[in-house]
């Protein structure tokens, strides 16, 4: 790494994407558990 490399802070998108991603991990979680439920009940 040089040293005039800026701070490497995440650019906007990238946040946003990785926030998109952990909801969406999320709810695929709940989605799973929620199919375990009712193929268990089933």
């Amino acid at each position: 790494m040089l040293w005039s490399d800026p701070e490497n802070e995440p650019p906007e998108e990238l946040r946003d994407m990785q926030d998109m991603l952990r909801r969406l991990g999320l709810f695929l979680a709940l989605a799973m558990v929620l199919a375990m439920i009712v193929l268990g009940i089933g």
